[in-house]
């Protein structure tokens, strides 16, 4: 019996030791399963949460239409050029005298034709001065007739000895005295016929009447602005370029550039003129561009217009503002891959004022297809179908199957 005893108290003693574990082994076993599951359970955690929302949102339906396939273009690198389109002719028409408005015979917009009547101011007060300035001129030209033949008479008497040298010299001088009355009071005249001629304010060329000042009733003082007319066939695109640009722009240069009012529309132009100060406020030159084609500018003064000087291109994958989805100063893109769409962060230059759209940095690749305009309800990963072609119905007119 004692051996079996011993052999029992044996067996009670190994299977104690080996249900209590080392205190240490397990402290550091513990540690090492907490400080690896956080990040790890977190990753996982996003990663099944992302691919969740993907495979319960619907399948996105898109056509043809609603892809941009990227491929390399040409990018303008030159300054960017921003003014406004004004007209080479036009003239601020002013008052020359004081004077009451009696008619203003044209409107804003209305044509109008070298010499064309477009103001007419109160003329009493001038017709009376020219009046009398024609009258003075009448009375001193007799006065200057009769002296010139009292000195011709004078000459002739001398000449006999029968009048003294003393009278014929005092008669000269009345003579010039009157000559000189007679120029001051043509003078006079040819004035009060200016200023008459200045009470009608006519066109001084074929073009438009762009703003209106004043109307009839209106005192027209010595400098006051009457009307403005303008010539709309000789518009051109005066633009600001930055001085740090400046070594870039030359005289001939091509400008592409677009003008507010023609989304649609892509001008042409060439420098014409570079202005030879800077502004001390901007720091900016005053660039003037003529248009290629004058005939297709349009006939608007005053329209903003940005563009770019072309002084050197290069090729580049370009975006749309609507296919790019902005997050501070971050953007992103989403793009097709297979059967699927990823939102993938793009780099963006800066943006093509002749196109209004901007190049892509990084992120894209050529042959890339991203969607136009993307939704705000989109999900990463999210499965995507693309529109069949519509298929056109059978004709009515063909024969029913028997």
């Amino acid at each position: 019996m004692r051996p079996l005893f011993l052999l029992a108290a044996l067996l009670g003693l190994l299977a104690a030791c080996g249900k209590s574990p080392e205190p240490g082994a397990g402290t550091k076993a513990g540690g090492s399963a907490s400080s690896a599951s956080p990040a790890s359970a977190a990753s996982a955690a996003t990663s099944a949460q992302a691919q969740a929302a993907a495979a319960s949102a619907p399948v996105l339906l898109v056509a043809p239409e609603d892809l941009r396939s990227l491929s390399p273009s040409l990018l303008a690198g030159g300054p960017v050029i921003t003014g406004l389109l004004q007209p080479e002719r036009k003239a601020d028409l002013r008052s020359e005298i004081s004077a009451v408005v009696l008619q203003v015979a044209r409107e804003n917009g209305d044509p109008v034709r070298r010499g064309d009547l477009l103001v007419r101011l109160d003329d009493t007060a001038i017709r009376d001065s020219l009046g009398s300035a024609d009258e003075s001129v009448r009375a001193v030209s007799q006065a200057f007739d009769q002296a010139e033949r009292q000195v011709q008479r004078l000459k002739t008497l001398q000449a006999q000895g029968m009048t003294s040298m003393q009278a014929l010299e005092d008669a000269e001088v009345r003579r010039n005295n009157a000559q000189s009355d007679l120029a001051a009071a043509r003078a006079r005249a040819v004035s009060a016929r200016q200023q008459l001629r200045r009470t009608e304010v006519r066109a001084p060329f074929d073009g438009v009447v762009s703003e209106r000042k004043v109307s009839a009733g209106d005192t027209a003082a010595v400098g006051k602005e009457l009307l403005k007319v303008i010539d709309p066939s000789s518009m051109r695109f005066e633009g600001l370029v930055s001085a740090d640009r400046m070594h870039e722009v030359k005289v001939g240069q091509s400008v592409s550039f677009r003008v507010n009012g023609f989304p649609q529309a892509e001008f042409a132009g060439k420098v014409e003129r570079l202005d030879a100060t800077a502004n001390a406020t901007t720091r900016q030159v005053e660039v003037v561009v003529a248009f290629v084609d004058r005939s297709a500018a349009p006939k608007v003064a005053g329209l903003f217009a940005e563009g770019r000087i072309e002084s050197g291109t290069r090729e580049a994958l370009m975006l749309p503002e609507a296919a790019i989805v902005r997050a501070g100063d971050s953007a992103s893109v989403w793009r097709v891959a297979g059967n699927t769409i990823k939102k993938v962060p793009v780099q963006l230059g800066e943006r093509d004022p002749r196109r209004g759209e901007y190049p892509v940095l990084a992120g894209l690749a050529a042959g890339d297809r991203v969607l136009r305009k993307p939704g705000g309800n989109l999900v990463d990963g999210q499965k995507l179908e693309l529109a069949a072609a519509p298929v056109q119905a059978a004709s009515a007119s063909a024969p029913l199957p028997r």
